[in-house]
């Protein structure tokens, strides 16, 4: 065998080698985050599970007279109409509030997970951001809960009137209280998601202000729906929404003016 024939084997013993090692490589990282992520899991679960137990034999029945409250203050009759109907509301009222207590353990481990993969610049703009995005969620859930379900359910409470006699099944009740509070609490986080859209170029400042006027016309007709018939109402409900809109607008014009100085100042460079 030829010098050549013997450096050309050596090589390709040496790329295959290397090919394995890679492989290894490869197989041992995957199995560390599989870890990691199970750590991350088991952690947050068991934080949950804690604090529901805690509730669920030492907190559950001023939970339950919490969610109970608006109906309960205007005389509304709340009933079970099957066996199981009030164990599964003070499970699910526990459950929820569990997850809401034990959120700051769930949150760090899911930073613990995610932070090692981030430079230092992402890592202050994630940690703005999901702080952002908490602290308007919260806000919307309170503001809902405080202001526009007890609105809601005078709607309905009035709608049934003079027409058959109401009562509300306790599990139906409690699903209608997640199903309109949460929404709210997502669409407070509008200006984040606005932000994100902007940066990606998939709204622009223009289309965001023309579409002022229909946003504002939309926001007038769902206060009205949910609102008695009175002004005062109507203009609580309205504020908030479209405060929240132009702190949209504004932002996407923040957006596309940063964009348009950063490329502007890569042209010049360049």
């Amino acid at each position: 065998m030829s010098e050549g024939q013997k450096a050309a084997q050596q090589a390709g013993t040496a790329k295959v080698e290397n090919a394995q090692d890679l492989n290894v490589e490869k197989k041992q990282a995957l199995a560390e985050h599989i870890r990691a992520l199970r750590k991350v899991l088991i952690v947050s679960a068991s934080a949950v599970l804690v604090v529901f137990a805690v509730l669920f034999y030492g907190f559950c029945d001023p939970l339950v007279a919490f969610i109970l409250q608006p109906v309960r203050d205007r005389g509304i009759d709340v009933i079970s109409t099957a066996v199981s109907d009030a164990l599964v509301m003070k499970f699910k009222v526990c459950l929820v509030a569990a997850l809401v207590c034990a959120m700051p353990v769930v949150i760090w481990q899911l930073w613990t997970f995610i932070a090692p993969a981030l430079y230092e610049k992402e890592k202050r703009a994630f940690r703005l951001l999901f702080f952002s995005a908490l602290v308007l969620f919260v806000i919307g859930v309170v503001f809902c809960y405080t202001v526009i379900f007890p609105l809601t359910v005078d709607l309905f409470w009035e709608a049934g009137t003079n027409v058959a006699e109401t009562l509300w099944n306790v599990k139906d009740y409690f699903n209608f209280v997640l199903s309109f509070v949460l929404p709210f609490g997502l669409m407070f986080d509008l200006p984040i998601v606005m932000y994100l859209l902007a940066r990606k170029g998939m709204i622009s400042y223009q289309s965001a202000s023309k579409a002022r006027k229909y946003v504002i016309l939309a926001i007038a007709v769902f206060a009205a729906i949910l609102t008695p018939p009175d002004v005062v109402s109507q203009i609580m409900l309205m504020i908030p929404m479209i405060i929240l809109y132009e702190i949209s607008v504004q932002i996407i014009r923040f957006v596309h003016k940063k964009k348009t100085e950063e490329s502007t100042e890569v042209t010049a460079n360049a």
